[in-house]
């Protein structure tokens, strides 16, 4: 049987159940304003969407520590290999099948290049670096997590080539990128970034090697975690550096607050990282004391992330098919070029709601199938699922 880390798994799976209330709303809510323009959102519209901002640093975050982990029975070469493979596998994952849910294109005219993409990029360059002494990863992820933000005053270059690499590596801002006449890639997730976060779970690991001390891994990820909290509130109050979008007052103190913590997921601002990781970090570090059916609930999807994730998309697209039938209206797209949506189409966000809880609902079973098949097997191809 292989051993599993209960806080790691009991977390993920928290994020992952916030996750598909997200993606629930991508595919069921109907149109309408932005969830964070201050000028039209809601406390509760914002608060559905602000809260799935948890999930991918959490995801890349954890992804760190899960390769850190891989390692431990393995050479530095056998797991550069592993990493090179598995972030080549995550990066199709996301050109093959996540695009193809999203688009609902088998001509696939629009590529997307979401969180899978950026999870497998970063495990390409963590592969590169697997070598260098761990305070030197440190260092990077630290430089890049703190420093990137310093591009904000820098004029992007003008010429086309250098301009389209930056925007893949450093500041995708939901950038469209032609590849010819007819074929496009969405990059949604701008790789240098993110890959400071999977670098720094990286280093994180090593709290979690056979042998190491639970009560010092809990105060490390307590002291890191309010340390993170303290700079995003440190950093916030002077609204100066950290964030391209500072906060301002608004026509009412919920709405002031909520400019306070609309903090920029794309590209990820320093404050976003410490406004998600800092509380992450300190729900890793509490988690390890729970035991209840709560956190064995969370857990079993914790268990098996890649298989709930293209799992529960594929349900929400079918889901999604069938009430436009339903509802009689035409298969014709309202022109999102992210997520392909039905003109006319949608649910109001108390349903959108219910929806979410009946997927989470749907896949408890087979995750808890599936989790118990992985840890009883070890056949190569579960690795990749």
């Amino acid at each position: 049987m292989k051993e599993r880390i209960h806080a790691i798994d009991i977390i993920r799976g928290l994020i992952m159940v916030i996750m598909t209330l997200d993606h629930s709303r991508d595919f069921l809510h109907y149109p309408g304003p932005s969830p964070v323009n201050m000028h039209t959102t809601t406390v509760i519209l914002f608060s559905t969407r602000w809260i799935t901002h948890y999930c991918a640093p959490t995801f890349v975050f954890l992804s760190g520590v899960s390769a850190f982990l891989a390692g431990q029975s393995r050479t530095k070469k056998e797991l550069s290999r592993v990493l090179l493979k598995r972030g080549a596998w995550l990066i199709l994952s996301d050109l093959l099948i996540i695009s193809l849910l999203f688009s609902l294109d088998l001509q696939y005219h629009m590529l997307v290049l979401e969180v899978l993409w950026v999870i497998g990029f970063g495990m390409i360059i963590l592969a590169l670096l697997i070598n260098a002494p761990r305070a030197v990863i440190a260092a990077i992820a630290l430089l890049i997590l703190f420093g990137h933000n310093a591009l904000d005053y820098v004029r992007p270059p003008e010429n086309e080539i250098t301009g389209i690499l930056c925007t893949i590596f450093l500041t995708a801002r939901g950038a469209i990128i032609p590849l010819s006449a007819h074929r496009s890639i969405a990059e949604l997730y701008a790789v240098i970034p993110w890959t400071g976060a999977l670098l720094l779970g990286y280093v994180f690991g090593k709290l979690y090697q056979t042998g190491a001390d639970a009560r010092k891994r809990q105060k490390v990820l307590l002291a890191c975690g309010l340390s993170f909290i303290g700079v995003f509130i440190l950093l916030r109050m002077v609204n100066h550096y950290g964030d391209p979008a500072p906060w301002s007052v608004q026509r009412n103190a919920a709405h002031t607050l909520l400019s306070f913590l609309n903090t920029t997921k794309q590209t990820p601002s320093l404050l976003f990282f410490s406004m998600t990781l800092g509380p992450v970090m300190v729900l890793l570090a509490l988690a390890e004391k729970f035991n209840n059916r709560v956190t064995a609930f969370f857990e079993v999807y914790g268990n098996v992330p890649y298989f709930y994730f293209i799992g529960h998309l594929c349900l929400l697209r079918v889901m999604n098919i069938l009430l436009i039938g339903v509802k009689g209206l035409p298969f014709k797209s309202d022109g999102n070029p992210f997520v392909w949506q039905a003109q006319g189409f949608g649910f109001p966000l108390w349903a959108v709601y219910l929806f979410w809880l009946s997927v989470v609902a749907a896949f408890y079973f087979p995750c808890k199938w599936y989790g118990n098949y992985k840890r009883a097997h070890r056949r190569w191809w579960l690795s990749y699922l």
